[in-house]
């Protein structure tokens, strides 16, 4: 069962579609952990081009998943409320498999580290429990 549906998701980050890429929020600690859900719809805009043939989701896209659910457990923190946290960085990401239409991803992000406005987030993104999509994710709030 949901803890955040989408709109309530739309209070936290600032996102919108097509951009908002995260669908629920199954489990949150403000600050500290997140798990999300997206649901890949064979209709998604990026299948139209990546690729008609062999319709994948971007990993970019996938990583851009976790990033939004690392946001909504930053900003889920009462002094951060209002604030935008911006997408600095990624490292040691690997895609380890395609995303196909129809599957959903659950996205885990557990921030390791914060220094003033600066985050680091351990990032796992999952298909029935299989990862698709490891690695760090950095973040600065602003606003």
């Amino acid at each position: 069962m949901a803890l955040l549906n989408k709109q309530q998701i739309m209070e936290i980050i600032p996102h919108r579609d097509p951009f908002l890429l995260i669908d629920e929020v199954l489990e949150l600690e403000p600050g500290k952990r997140v798990v999300a859900k997206k649901y890949i719809k064979p209709d998604e805009y990026w299948f139209k081009g990546h690729f008609p043939s062999y319709p994948v989701t971007p990993g970019v896209l996938v990583v851009e998943m976790l990033a939004q659910a690392g946001a909504v457990c930053a900003l889920s923190l009462p002094e951060n409320k209002g604030k935008i946290a911006f997408f600095t960085g990624i490292d040691k990401t690997r895609i380890r498999r395609n995303v196909l239409p129809g599957e959903t991803l659950t996205l885990e992000v557990e921030i390791m580290k914060t220094k003033g406005p600066i985050g680091i987030g351990k990032a796992v993104a999952t298909v029935d429990g299989k990862k698709a999509v490891t690695g760090e994710i950095s973040f600065a709030l602003g606003k």
